[in-house]
């Protein structure tokens, strides 16, 4: 839906620069609040089940925030807030963002000619009514060798160190060496279109 026609209001609930990059590209415009929760303090057994857990948990923390500030949903038209989250499946383990530069190569140099799968979760909840509903979403990515220097240049920059398992796929650096993707892109950088959209219709 093109921004001029949009008949509702859109928070993302992420400082996350890929996912407001993909919604951009969407057409929408929106504002941006940011959870801030302890997801460490959240563990579940499988990654689908951990990436809808901790979407939820910043969807309800944001909206416990608007609350305190006296929000109110006094428009016509409704707010739609997104929250997502995503790991990295990596040999059976999941993956969050790297704790250290060391970490954070160690996970790079495992992607190395061989493939890591992407588990991301998207909920949408209207603010008017309280309908939520969300869904999580699978990719793999395969890549080519990746030169140390490569490696050592994308450490030092240090982006990947705010990303789940290290992995940026659309950095400049990393992009040349990824073989193949299986499932969207844009599910990868952590916010699949179609799912987004698909979500937004349901909860209006």
């Amino acid at each position: 839906m093109a921004t001029g026609t949009a008949s509702f209001k859109i928070i993302l609930g992420s400082k996350s620069l890929a996912r407001r990059n993909i919604l951009t590209e969407m057409g929408y415009e929106f504002t941006i609040m940011t959870a801030d929760i302890d997801e460490k303090g959240i563990r579940k057994e499988k990654p689908e089940e951990l990436v809808m857990a901790l979407a939820e948990a910043k969807a309800d923390a944001i909206i416990a925030r608007l609350q305190t500030a006296g929000y109110q949903e006094k428009d016509a038209e409704p707010t739609l807030l997104i929250t997502a989250d995503t790991v990295v499946v990596f040999e059976g383990k999941v993956r969050e963002k790297p704790s250290s530069k060391e970490e954070a190569r160690r996970f790079i140099k495992g992607y190395s000619g061989g493939n890591a799968a992407t588990v991301g979760s998207v909920i949408v909840t209207n603010l008017k009514t309280g309908t939520r509903k969300g869904a999580w979403d699978k990719a793999e990515v395969y890549f080519h060798d990746i030169p140390d220097e490569v490696i050592d240049n994308l450490i030092e920059e240090g982006l990947v160190l705010n990303v789940a398992g290290g992995l940026i796929l659309e950095h400049p650096l990393t992009l040349p060496f990824v073989e193949a993707v299986v499932g969207s892109a844009d599910s990868v950088m952590g916010l699949p279109k179609s799912l987004t959209e698909e979500l937004i219709k349901e909860v209006l």
